[in-house]
């Protein structure tokens, strides 16, 4: 009975196809989840903690800033003393180190003069570039402004300018005052918030063109050279908190954007779907391979287990379980095999049919283990006498059937004899059952137009024979 392979694919299959789809339920569930939490939590948490740390950074600068434009001796020095240049300096000098500021300044509306704590800085003219941020302001209807912006004269870092205006009593604008803070804090910010949460962040005026980002990392100069986002400009450029997806160059993106009235700039804090979704098709990868694994584990196992049972049934289906040798549907398959073979390559094949002489009587006198045990024995003389090329079963009850390979008529007869007597001289035997035991036997040849039907048959009539002549013979039918 030959080992069917099929059914264990077919389990196999089953069970990897099984683990798999829960794998990539499980999988579609966590992208869905991640995305989600992406969404409504951590991207409008992050623009929150942002904003909450750019509000913290500012509040105490736009108090000294207006704290300054409201002094008293600053508007009478801009009126009356602006010709004493060293009370102005160490009056910012004191205010820059006593709150620890990058810098202060004032600009004089009369001079024209920029101060700071180390004196007169610069001479504002409208035809200055890196001027016009104070006649803008001038000009505005605002009485303060915050402004991100370099000043060549300070260094060449990035400095948030916190502006104030100062009236006399009259309500006259009669110069400006404010202080000057590194960005470095924000820089780092940003850098925090990029390899803590994978965000990039970065701030956005009205035109869309980025003011502030993460240097050496973030290059873009304007939301609109993001082709996606060309078209949402309007929708970004909103005082309203907005949320956006989009695809860029086959990677997914989520935007949100939040208007900072301090600054006067917008918020943006864009993240990576990939990203976050990383570990999530990492775990699924390994997953799928655990499954992989254990599917062909269990498949191992199954094999091993139906194999074993497989084998046991096979030996149940083709062996005789008292004598441990080939039953009769197995020799029958074998002899139809080798007289194909016989009648093809034009060999000689011979059979031997044994019978023990009164088997029944050594069951009804010395019982029925007495029989069994004589049995075994005979099958043993049997299996020990003939070739390894030869087959030997047991037929049915006392009766036993030999097929000799490639062995003519004379050779079995003369192997015939041999096995007679020896089972005749056997000891073990003679101490199994008191008295000895004795065989037939008949013999038969296979011819040219022999069936297995019409061999069995004769070798049948051949013992039948041997029995008729009284016992402990063999008897021979050719024909």
């Amino acid at each position: 009975m030959r080992f069917n392979y099929q059914i264990i694919v077919i389990i196999t299959a089953l069970l990897f196809v099984l683990s798999s789809s829960l794998t990539l339920i499980n999988y579609f569930a966590s992208i869905n989840s991640t995305t989600k939490h992406l969404k409504e939590s951590a991207l409008p948490l992050t623009v929150d903690n942002i904003y909450t740390e750019i509000q913290k950074n500012i509040i105490e600068p736009s108090l000294i800033a207006s704290m300054m434009s409201s002094d008293t001796f600053m508007k009478d020095w801009l009126t009356h003393e602006e010709d004493d240049i060293e009370q102005i300096t160490r009056f910012l000098d004191t205010i820059q180190n006593k709150y620890k500021m990058y810098t202060t300044f004032l600009v004089s509306e009369k001079s024209q003069h920029y101060y700071t704590a180390s004196g007169v800085l610069d001479k504002l003219s409208a035809d200055k570039a890196h001027n016009q941020w104070y006649f803008k302001f001038k000009s505005s209807s605002k009485s303060h402004e915050i402004n991100i912006d370099y000043n060549e004269n300070i260094g060449d870092s990035l400095i948030m300018f916190i502006n104030y205006k100062i009236f006399d009593d009259e309500y006259h604008m009669i110069g400006a005052t404010g202080i000057g803070l590194k960005t470095s804090y924000i820089n780092e910010m940003l850098k925090y918030f990029r390899l803590q949460y994978n965000f990039n962040v970065y701030l956005i005026d009205e035109q869309g063109e980025v003011v502030v980002s993460e240097r050496s990392v973030n290059n873009l100069a304007n939301i609109s050279d993001i082709s996606a986002l060309k078209s949402q400009l309007s929708n970004i450029i909103n005082k309203n908190n907005l949320l956006l997806e989009y695809n860029q160059n086959n990677n997914d993106y989520l935007l949100n954007a939040k208007y900072i009235p301090e600054l006067d700039l917008y918020l943006i804090v864009e993240a990576k779907v990939d990203n976050f979704t990383a570990s999530v098709k990492e775990t699924f990868y390994l997953n799928v391979c655990i499954s992989l694994i254990i599917t062909l584990l269990i498949a191992v196992i199954i094999i091993f287990y139906v194999r074993s049972i497989h084998n046991k049934l096979n030996t149940l289906a083709n062996t005789d379980p008292l004598t441990e040798l080939a039953n009769r549907r197995t020799f029958y398959n074998i002899l139809e095999h080798s007289l194909l073979l016989t009648l093809r390559n034009n060999t000689p094949l011979s059979t031997l049919f044994i019978d023990i002489d009164n088997f029944k009587t050594i069951n009804d006198t010395l019982g029925h283990d007495i029989g069994d045990k004589t049995l075994k024995s005979l099958a043993d003389i049997l299996t020990s006498s003939i070739r390894k090329s030869d087959t030997v079963a047991r037929w049915g009850g006392e009766e036993f059937i030999i097929l000799l390979e490639d062995t003519n008529l004379a050779h079995a007869n003369l192997i015939a004899e041999q096995l007679r007597s020896a089972v005749e001289k056997n000891v073990a035997l003679k101490e199994i059952t008191n008295k000895g035991v004795t065989i037939s036997i008949g013999v038969t040849t296979a011819n040219e137009n022999d069936t297995v039907e019409s061999l069995f048959k004769r070798i049948d009539n051949a013992l039948y024979s041997a029995k008729n002549n009284g016992k402990n013979c063999i008897a021979v039918e050719t024909e």
